[in-house]
């Protein structure tokens, strides 16, 4: 418990902190350009439960891809330990100090899933490895896109990564008077980035449409502030429809049979961008079947969108997790880093595997095959393509 005189003490070395992380992200300078390296060096962090097993299965299918890339030395893959919530827990660190170099010392990141403790559970309340990986790396930007030809979808989503109510979701506090306060951060550098970066791609794929998601009517200093930003870099690209939507409506259009079709690019903070892509994944089969980016300047991490599931690592059924999210997540690794044609054989692959042939299926039970298996048969497909 705090008194008023502790809170706003608190609250002013909050607001000191986030002026620290504003002048970092004025000084960065431009994007990696990956075709002017010598070697990519390419990490794989297994992370928790079924995480090891479906991130194990994911570089296997890449190293398969990029094999004449590794024997030429312009690829590398580096193995990155650590990362386990037992670990992280020991060390009472998001990610241990010693991990967290090894993250640096790579270009891209493939990323298993990792537990995040809360209330009532048996782990040390520590902050989300997530949102430690997406604030140390200045990943900024969460992309995640969601196909579904038959029904019309084709959606891309622009998370804010960085801020939002997830930037301090663990620096909140307790009054003496049983009062418990959180706060939320929108800054005007963080928001012009990610809107950038949304109509940017919109443009570069010839999409027409970005639609602009928060609860502005509500939240109006963080909120508006993001609406308004947005709608001055839509400003910037006349020959893209900007348009805005309070979350609460949007994730009703998103099952409007004849309104979702109409979207294309979605821009919005951090915790609508986690709610939304999660309704979305939906559609494309669950979240285990979708993969993110998480995109900054200097760094990248590309991991599957749903959690660790130690239930199934207890009861003995890791190895009949479905790799898809992470094969997914390779997906966009592989195009991030300059290998569109591997990217689009394996993304061919899947949704052969995946809507097409479906000669195995993943049930994660033995009632299907397991990971190994389906990445056997995903390898199997690139090559008869």
């Amino acid at each position: 418990m705090v008194n008023i005189n502790e809170a706003q003490d608190k609250f002013a070395a909050l607001i000191e902190q986030q002026k620290a992380r504003v002048a970092k992200m004025r000084a960065q300078g431009d994007f990696v350009d990956y075709s002017k390296l010598d070697t990519i060096i390419i990490g794989i962090c297994g992370g928790d439960g079924i995480g090891e097993t479906i991130t194990k299965e994911a570089e296997r299918v890449l190293r398969f891809l990029l094999k004449d890339e590794v024997a030429k030395g312009k690829v590398t893959f580096k193995e990155i330990d650590g990362l386990t919530i037992e670990n992280r827990a020991a060390c009472m660190k998001a990610i241990p100090d010693d991990v967290l170099e090894e993250l640096k010392a790579c270009h891209v990141i493939l990323k298993g899933p990792t537990t995040t403790p809360r209330a009532g559970d048996e782990w040390p309340n520590i902050e989300s490895a997530n949102v430690a990986m997406r604030k140390e790396l200045d990943l900024f930007a969460n992309v995640r896109p969601v196909k579904v030809p038959e029904k019309g979808i084709d959606w891309t989503f622009f998370r804010e990564n960085t801020e939002g109510a997830y930037t301090l979701g663990s620096c909140g506090f307790e009054t003496d008077d049983g009062i418990s306060v959180d706060f939320t951060i929108t800054t005007t550098d963080g928001t012009e980035r990610i809107a950038k970066l949304a109509y940017d791609f919109a443009e570069k794929n010839h999409k027409n449409r970005v639609s602009i998601v928060t609860k502005a009517n509500i939240i109006k200093a963080t909120d508006g502030k993001f609406l308004k930003l947005c709608q001055a870099e839509g400003a910037k690209h006349p020959d893209i429809t900007t348009d805005d939507w309070y979350i609460d409506i949007m994730t009703a259009k998103l099952v409007d049979e004849k309104r979702r079709k109409d979207f294309q690019v979605f821009v919005l903070p951090n915790l609508y961008g986690d709610i939304i892509t999660d309704e979305a994944a939906e559609f494309q089969g669950g979240v285990g079947t979708a993969g993110s980016g998480n995109i900054g300047k200097r760094y990248a991490m590309f991991e599957a969108i749903h959690g660790s599931a130690p239930r199934m690592v207890k009861e003995g059924r890791a190895q009949y997790a479905d790799p898809c999210s992470m094969l997914r997540a390779s997906v966009m690794l592989l195009s991030h880093i300059g290998y569109q044609k591997e990217a689009d054989k394996l993304t061919a692959a899947l949704d052969k595997c995946m809507f097409e042939d479906k000669k195995l299926t993943i049930t994660g039970r033995d009632t299907g095959c397991t990971c190994s298996e389906y990445g056997d048969y995903v390898m199997e497909t690139i090559e008869a393509l």
